[in-house]
């Protein structure tokens, strides 16, 4: 019984010894796994502390030090309530220790993966804080490497041309927004342009620099053209403020830094003959309501509708905005697009989907007592309001200038099955009718629109939002009415998390399956920083695909 025990543990032993080079293969391959590199516009972020990776989750985490010295935001952390506060070009968000959602400008936003401290160091998730900075952030996991676009950087890439071709950009032909056949490389492709917060154009390193600004936006189209886009809607008026020379409104302080200063020059003119030269549609972007991106009004201008009209402008989500049920504010805003209508030769006007906002508390009980004339609930009052708004802007340009084309890219989701039946088939969780006060079925059946650019911003695969379906949605909503379509694509989800936006090949079935359409007349991007920084290999598909 003895010499049994005796020869398990001899047995025993020899296989301890025969583990022991396996073990130390293993720690040594860990120690010697590939650490995460980050970089921002093309430069290196170092990190004292590694960043890792959560199991099971995928969410990359950095020590704050990333976050302030490597992004330049603000960061503040709060030792005894375990919670840091990161801010920069106005957007703030708090992130406590062990919750799993955030306040992202006064909202609570879902979190995949909470704050930790790691050996005494804070850690923050990268993409989280990176995206809800306006940054776009990818992943390589080849690399294992994060690439982080600002939006302001235009990286230098090689046109994609034929081989032993000659390095020529690709000069699409002017489209007719009127004659769609129902074939993407026939029709309008089209990019949106973000100028608030300094997102797409001009950059926060060009700002107050009259050349730099032209030198970049001149890239931007370049680049555009060569990857097929053939029209862009630039933002002209992202809030309360203008891009070019007004009567009405101050210059915009994305443009110097401070809000009434001149730039020295006619921003919008000078785009509009670039994109003329290149053969390229140009519309002016306006988003009608927001009066600032914060309630600040110390660094407005003297002649910004919140100092001139406070009485028109209502606080909601740490945003000041331009109350729509008050007619006189209402016709301001039309005067507004209609000085850039009669002085500028655009191919369009353009309204994003800012509406009454989605969120928060929007305190118009005053007002709706005032002009609720005819009696009207609140919700249809509101809806009413927007209608007029539409319909009366839509005669004004029309009748200044007919070949404009009038258009607005409302929320992707009219209103789902579930509260109407003739609601798409989706469970999303805001809808244009219910939460945006937008009836958008009104302007198309009354024509009040020429077009409609739906923000159709998910995937195939998406089961509460399918791209597809939504597309069958808008394609009936606009059928024999006259009224065209063109597709909101997101560009910006490639490389994300979300259901079907690991691939760039996304974007090339969702373009392939409107061409069963006649109805769609080709489709927008957001937004041009994002097409350029080239998602997944989207430039390179986008332009074989439109070159077909």
């Amino acid at each position: 019984m003895r010499y049994w025990k005796f020869q398990k543990w001899m047995i025993l032993a020899l296989v301890l010894i025969l583990l022991l080079p396996v073990t130390g293969r293993s720690v040594q391959a860990q120690s010697t796994k590939r650490s995460i590199s980050i970089t921002l516009d093309g430069n290196s972020i170092n990190s004292d502390v590694s960043p890792y990776i959560i199991p099971g989750v995928d969410v990359t985490m950095v020590p704050l030090a990333v976050i302030s010295q490597g992004l330049g935001a603000f960061v503040n952390w709060n030792h005894t309530e375990k919670t840091v506060v990161i801010q920069q070009n106005g957007s703030t968000m708090s992130l406590t220790k062990g919750k799993k959602t955030a306040l992202v400008n006064g909202n609570n936003v879902d979190l995949d993966a909470s704050v930790e401290i790691k050996n005494g160091r804070t850690m923050v998730p990268l993409r989280f804080v990176g995206e809800n900075l306006g940054l776009q952030v990818n992943w390589n996991q080849a690399e294992q490497s994060i690439v982080m676009y600002s939006g302001q950087y235009i990286p230098n890439r090689p046109d994609p041309v034929e081989p032993n071709q000659p390095n020529q950009p690709n000069q699409p032909q002017q489209p007719n927004p009127g004659q769609g056949n129902g074939q993407q490389t026939q029709g309008l492709h089209g990019a949106w342009i973000s100028t608030v917060a300094n997102l797409d154009w001009p950059t926060t390193k060009s700002v107050g620099k009259e050349e730099q600004q032209k030198q970049e936006f001149t890239a931007m189209l370049d680049k555009l053209q060569t990857i097929g886009i053939n029209a862009v809607y630039v933002q002209v008026r992202p809030a309360g403020d203008a891009f070019y020379p007004s009567q009405l409104v101050p210059w915009s302080k994305y443009l110097t830094g401070t809000q009434g200063k001149d730039p020295g020059y006619d921003p919008l003119q000078f785009m509009i003959d670039e994109a003329h030269k290149r053969g390229m549609q140009f519309h002016a972007w306006f988003n009608p309501f927001r009066a600032s991106m914060d309630t600040a009004t110390s660094k407005l201008a003297a002649n910004h509708v919140a100092i001139e009209h406070p009485d028109w402008i209502v606080p909601a989500n740490n945003q000041l905005i331009i109350n729509p049920g008050i007619p006189e504010a209402r016709q301001h805003i039309i005067d507004v697009v209609m000085e850039v209508v009669n002085k500028y030769n655009i191919d369009g006007v353009h309204l994003d989907d800012y509406f009454y906002p989605t969120s928060g508390t929007f305190n118009d009980d005053a007002t709706y007592k005032t002009y609720n004339s005819s009696g009207l609930s609140k919700d249809n009052w509101r809806r009413d309001n927007i209608n007029r708004f539409v319909q009366q802007l839509g005669q004004s340009i029309h009748a200044a200038k007919p070949s404009a084309q009038f258009g607005i890219s409302p929320f992707g989701v009219w209103r789902n099955k579930a509260n109407d039946s003739t609601g798409s088939d989706t469970k999303a969780g805001i809808t244009a009718y219910d939460s945006y006060f937008a009836d958008v079925r009104t302007w198309i059946q009354n024509h009040w629109i020429d077009y409609v650019a739906p923000q159709i911003y998910w995937s195939m695969s998406f089961k509460n939002a399918q791209y597809d379906k939504l597309v069958d949605w808008w394609v009936n909503e606009v059928k024999g009415t006259g009224v065209n379509l063109y597709i909101g694509q997101a560009a910006y989800k490639l490389g994300t998390s979300e259901a079907g936006w690991q691939s760039s090949q996304e974007i090339i079935n969702q373009l392939q399956y409107n061409t069963q359409y006649p109805e769609v007349k080709g489709n927008i991007f957001f937004r041009a920083g994002n097409l350029i920084n080239n998602p997944l290999g989207l430039v390179q598909a986008l332009a074989a695909y439109y070159q077909q």
